[in-house]
């Protein structure tokens, strides 16, 4: 058994002395690792005092190459949660949530593009028809605003204001209205692409034929019964 433990400690001790800094947490586990290359890695524990008015703050989460990833939760200096936020490529992705004293105050949503690949697909729907179609753009910021955005009372939990952004773009819910209305009953979009079906070569024949007469007379399968 101490053999085991040995060998553990070795390799840990092995593994550590790869970083330019770490501190031990009060778990025994390695905190806010700094690989040789200088880059954040792993879970950090970071504290920030106030400076110039704004309050100080405590926040943990994950380092991936230096970069923000996955989720981080931030508290004020006596501890109380003030945000949950989530990260991608160290830019935030996703939905984002944050507190006062009393509750939550707003939600966010963000989407992060890839810096590697800063482009992506949204639907653009024609001005002259209910035809959508997809177009290629390239996004300058790497993180925007993308989905609904929700506002809170904190002390009674009701919800104040909605927003909603496509790309960093406030959509108008006026249009919004009026793209509902264009729906069917089922609540899918009304296609205009979609035509009549043709006439079947022998009903336009009957119809030409009888085209002048005042009433005709068609057997429907009625019985006559009432």
């Amino acid at each position: 058994m101490r053999w085991i433990v040995f060998v553990c400690l070795m390799i840990s001790i092995s593994t550590n002395a790869q970083l330019k800094s770490f501190i031990i947490g009060v778990k025994g586990d390695t905190l806010n690792r700094v690989d040789a290359n200088g880059l954040k890695q792993g879970r950090w524990v970071s504290h920030i005092d106030a400076l110039r008015g704004e309050p100080g703050y405590e926040e943990e989460g994950i380092y991936k190459d230096g970069k923000k990833e996955g989720t981080w939760r931030a508290y004020n200096l006596q501890g109380d949660l003030t945000a949950i936020e989530n990260y991608k490529w160290g830019y935030k992705n996703g939905q984002c949530e944050y507190f006062n004293l009393f509750g939550r105050v707003r939600e966010e949503s963000w989407k992060a593009i890839d810096p590697k690949n800063p482009y992506d697909t949204i639907d653009v729907p024609d001005l002259n028809s209910d035809a959508v179609y997809k177009r290629v753009i390239k996004v300058d910021a790497f993180t925007v605003k993308h989905g609904t955005w929700n506002y809170y009372d904190p002390q009674t939990g009701a919800l104040v204001k909605s927003e909603e952004y496509i790309l960093d773009q406030l959509q108008d819910p006026s249009k919004k209205k009026t793209a509902l209305a264009k729906t069917d009953s089922t609540g899918l979009k009304k296609d205009s692409s979609i035509t009549s079906k043709a006439k079947p070569k022998e009903v336009l024949e009957y119809e030409k034929k009888n085209s002048n007469k005042k009433k005709i007379k068609v057997r429907d399968g009625a019985t006559g019964v009432q």
